[in-house]
């Protein structure tokens, strides 16, 4: 048995937790406060993948970022990119399929904030911008925990978005959860039972250091 499966997955969720929390933070602002012509779009579009199949996601990205077709075609040629069967295509595959994870949190966050904190701000001059990061973004803190979280477990768990865009390439793209699969279709069911542990594990200690984190930063103060 290896265990480069399991890195690979917690490199992978690192990698996507990041990259969202950076496209994230300026995304849910963008809901949270404006109002534009087919915002209702947006967000159904950022959703999605809470509804949509993993596999059904996962095959139209592998259409899209063919080499055989356009985009695919076009990132290769002129930019030397290929993201079919690639670790890339997985941080991708796994950024559009996590959106709503670290989105929605942040989105709510924002909106639970009273409207005069942001005035407030403005009022001393600061922009749009330092007001995001500098008052608002410290005071929803449970909620980009939980935006945060969430995205990591939530990719960590990747099966079907991951299989169809990566396939199972040893020390590329098998991921944990692809080791699982491919053990119990050998009836390998020592190694399932090793990899599910470890990903049992993982997931249980992330949301234990979460709770305990939410109970010691965000503890009410005492009168």
């Amino acid at each position: 048995m290896q265990f480069q499966p399991i890195w690979l997955s917690l490199e992978l969720a690192l990698v996507t937790t990041i990259i969202l929390m950076i496209i994230g933070v300026p995304l849910a602002s963008l809901l949270a406060f404006r109002s534009f012509r087919f915002k209702s779009v947006a967000e159904a579009v950022i959703s999605l993948p809470l509804v949509l199949p993993p596999s059904v996601l996962g095959f139209y990205l592998l259409v899209i970022f063919s080499p055989h077709n356009f985009v695919g075609h076009l990132l290769q040629s002129w930019f030397n990119i290929r993201l079919v069967f690639s670790f890339p295509g997985l941080v991708v595959g796994s950024i559009i399929y996590s959106l709503p994870f670290m989105v929605h949190p942040l989105q709510a966050g924002l909106q639970s904030l009273p409207a005069n904190l942001k005035e407030a701000s403005y009022t001393l001059g600061k922009n749009r911008w330092q007001t995001l990061f500098g008052v608002l973004l410290p005071n929803i803190k449970p909620a980009i925990l939980t935006g945060v979280v969430l995205t990591f477990a939530h990719t960590i768990g990747e099966f079907g978005v991951v299989l169809m865009i990566g396939g199972s390439l040893p020390g590329k793209t098998k991921v944990a959860s692809i080791a699982i699969y491919e053990a119990v279709e050998s009836l390998e069911y020592g190694n399932a039972h090793i990899y599910s542990i470890v990903l049992l594990l993982i997931s249980f200690f992330i949301l234990l250091l979460t709770y305990k984190l939410n109970k010691k930063l965000f503890k009410p103060a005492s009168s």
